[in-house]
């Protein structure tokens, strides 16, 4: 059953992260190399403290193109509300909030530190495994 599936059976555990520091043009680059919509924003200990999107970068785009201003820095754009799940969620509730939020990804937090990231992408191959193992009608 998707109910008894978790997010840290699913969940990237290699993530690309970006610092508040960071030139907004080169977290956008980052965004296009790895093929991104967003990332976690993170501390020098690991905690999630923003998370930049694509949508995000747009105002630094719109910036430059009509006052000639690059000099945005991840922490002047990042959404500094952070929508994280659990390890331990099930895979079912992440669906649902994913419906709910209209994200794409999730950070997954296990006592404020990012462990991993949970997309959409997951839930489906969750989804599409589940479904092999079941008797087709």
């Amino acid at each position: 059953m998707l109910n008894s599936l978790l997010v840290k059976d699913y969940m990237a555990s290699a993530m690309i992260t970006v610092k508040p520091d960071v030139d907004i043009v080169e977290a956008a680059q980052t965004l296009q190399e790895y093929r991104l919509s967003g990332v976690p924003v993170v501390d020098s200990h690991n905690r999630v403290i923003g998370f930049l999107s694509e949508k995000d970068c747009l105002h630094t785009v719109l910036s430059a193109v009509y006052n000639q201003d690059y000099g945005d820095l991840v922490e002047d754009r990042m959404t500094k509300t952070i929508q994280s799940v659990h390890p331990t969620d099930n895979i079912t509730d992440i669906a649902e909030r994913f419906l709910k939020d209209g994200v794409r990804m999730y950070p997954v937090l296990d006592k404020d530190v990012l462990v991993g990231m949970i997309s959409r992408q997951s839930v489906l191959k969750a989804f599409c495994q589940l479904s092999k193992t079941q008797p087709q009608k």
